[in-house]
């Protein structure tokens, strides 16, 4: 990428991506430039392909659970193309690491909205809780102290009591307790890692 493109790229993308400055957006850039982002097969298009991008979010924010990071891969992935683009990487990022409370909320809800129908419903609360949780060899039948957590869940959240948690309900809980952000999963870095990656990212990044 050359000097002018990479400087009009940089400042459209410091408008979209309020939490960054100049400095740290062309950082992004630069960096996204350097991973290993190919053309994808079929649109042309260079952006991270999936298992390239749950790399980045189990090797450099921790992350293992597999359903989670397909969501965050989704979450991240705007245009729905199986792509994470350039400026879906900063802006998604921008959200990722430096967030409101308001933006986190959103995505958070995105990413365990499964389905995409604006609820989260007792059976995607059970299978991100199942799949997150460790498993406990004692226990005789771990699915039913699942089910017991969904219900507790489903107490703290619900409550217009419909049986299933909408953005309202997630909202008001979230405002109530901020633990319950991530309550079916960690969608977000703790703070070690997006130190880390700050750290490293926003270092002079290598010139193209």
């Amino acid at each position: 990428m050359n000097r002018k493109k990479l400087q009009k790229l940089t400042e459209s993308l410091c408008k979209s991506a309020k939490h960054f400055n100049k400095f740290e957006v062309e950082c992004l850039i630069k960096l996204f430039n350097n991973l290993d982002v190919e053309p994808s097969d079929r649109h042309a298009i260079v952006g991270l392909d999936r298992n390239s991008f749950r790399n980045i979010l189990h090797v450099t924010f921790g992350m293992t659970d597999d359903m989670i990071m397909d969501r965050v891969f989704r979450a991240f992935d705007k245009d729905n193309d199986s792509c994470i683009s350039v400026t879906e990487w900063v802006e998604g990022l921008s959200i990722f690491l430096r967030g409101t409370l308001e933006e986190k909320m959103k995505y958070c809800f995105e990413v365990y909205d499964l389905n995409g129908d604006g609820y989260i419903s007792r059976e995607e609360m059970f299978h991100m809780l199942k799949n997150s949780l460790l498993k406990q060899p004692s226990e005789e039948d771990p699915d039913e102290g699942i089910k017991d957590l969904v219900e507790i869940t489903l107490k703290k959240m619900d409550y217009d009591h419909d049986g299933k948690v909408s953005f309202v309900d997630f909202e008001k809980a979230v405002r109530e307790e901020n633990l319950l952000l991530e309550a079916f999963g960690p969608c977000l870095p703790d703070m070690k890692c997006r130190m880390s990656f700050e750290s490293q990212a926003f270092q002079d990044a290598p010139e193209l």
